[in-house]
Formats: structure tokens, sequence, C-alpha cells
């Protein structure tokens, strides 16, 4: 059965969106646990437009849940891990002027930068996990660098059952459990997230050796109408 990272990043998009104090991620992460969330995530930008270094640092104190923090192949942001030591780090793509993280890293074209800043992570003992799109070349070049995990891109898919697409979700899928199926063969943990939504998460929760589901803004998005807590719940109840 897989489990539940809920990410936070969007209760500190709101704080910062007038530059005050509250709401406090801390206090999101403390909700959320009481939910049910088995870890929290969190995204330390180089641009630090949500998520602080200080929410970090108190987060690491606080949560009794293991912390899965993404970040670039930075140095500032890797230095930041190696010293706070959560319990994975997750290295995505960033861009300065995306909303969102659009796409997995390029694995394949960037070897060495990711391949250092992996070594990197692991001699500081923390769990390294690769944010890729489900492309065999990708998931080749991610699992000859290392990774103890992979995290499939779920955007397609998201987007796909968002225009209720039936035969693109159905194509989305298929190559979602393939890419699966090739990271479990190679002895890694499977996890997987971008844009999974309490109507789209049953058939990726599904795929079979999935270990975790990292979800941020559709349970955010809920937690205004019914709280955080019960938010986390009912997510928790469609994965299991």
């Amino acid at each position: 059965m897989a489990i539940l990272g809920v990410n936070i990043d969007h209760v500190a998009t709101v704080r910062e969106a007038r530059k005050t104090n509250e709401p406090d991620p801390v206090w999101a992460a403390a909700l959320a646990e009481l939910g049910g969330a088995d870890g929290i995530t969190i995204h330390l930008r180089e641009d630090r437009r949500h998520i602080k270094e200080r929410d970090l640092r108190i987060l690491k104190e606080s949560v009794a849940v293991p912390i899965n923090l993404e970040l670039a192949c930075a140095d500032d942001v890797l230095r930041i891990a190696c010293e706070t030591l959560p319990h994975q780090a997750t290295l995505v793509p960033e861009r300065r002027e995306e909303v969102t993280t659009e796409g997995g890293l390029d694995v394949a074209g960037s070897r060495g930068k990711i391949g250092d800043a992996i070594r990197r992570l692991k001699d500081a003992g923390i769990f390294v996990s690769l944010f890729l799109d489900p492309d065999p070349k990708q998931l080749d070049a991610g699992i000859e660098l290392g990774a103890n995990a992979i995290e499939l891109h779920t955007g397609p898919y998201a987007h796909a059952t968002l225009r209720h697409h039936a035969q693109q979700t159905a194509a989305t899928l298929l190559t979602l459990q393939h890419a699966g199926q090739k990271v479990r063969s190679a002895g890694i943990a499977l996890d997987a997230g971008h844009g999974l939504t309490y109507r789209n998460v049953k058939p990726i929760a599904a795929i079979e050796g999935m270990r975790e589901l990292n979800i941020g803004h559709s349970i955010i998005a809920r937690a205004i109408m019914v709280g955080l807590e019960q938010a986390v719940r009912d997510m928790k109840r469609l994965i299991s």
C-alpha cells in the first residue's frame, strides 16, 4: 500500500503573498500529521519564493514523520540539505519563471552535475530520490547514477484526467505502469507525484510496488473547505 507525503509548499505561498507570518507551514505539518500524513514534503527553491530555510530547520526539529526535501542541484541548497539532514532529498529541475515544476530532471543530459549531487547527499546519509519523466532513457540514467528512489512525474496523466480525455488518460497511465515496472526491476523505490487529485489518484496508487505519493495542491485546496486534518484523511482513504 502506498504511503502519503503531504506537500505544504502552498501554505507558505499564502504566507508569502502578504510577506507576513501566517499561515505557518510548521502548524500545517502538525495538522497533516494528525490527519495521518506519512511524511511532509517541502521544496526549498533557490529563489525562496515560499518555503524558507527557517521552515526547514523548525520542521526538522518538530515533526515526527520523515521530511522529504525537494531541491535543485544547486550548491547553496545542497549545502543546507547536508547540514539539516532531512530523511529524504528529491532532486528536481527548477526554472525561475515557472509556477510549479514543469517536468522531470534531464539526467541523461546532466549526468555529471546530478551524479555529484547524489554522491554529496548520500555521503551525508540522506536517502536520495530523482523526479523523472517516465522516459526509459531518463530512467536508465537515474538507475545508473545510483538513486535510492525515483519519483515518476505524473503531470501528463493529471492533465489528461482534468480534460476528461479517456484515451489519453489510459495511454499516460500505461506509460507510468511500464516505467514503474522498470524502476522496481532495478531494485529502486518507486514514488509518484505532480497534479494528483482526489479524482485521479486511485489508479496511480494501484500501480504495483508504489511506495509513496507526494501530493500538495489538491490537499491544500480541499483543506480550505474542510480543514487540513480532514483533507489528509480523505486522501489517505483513497490511496489505501
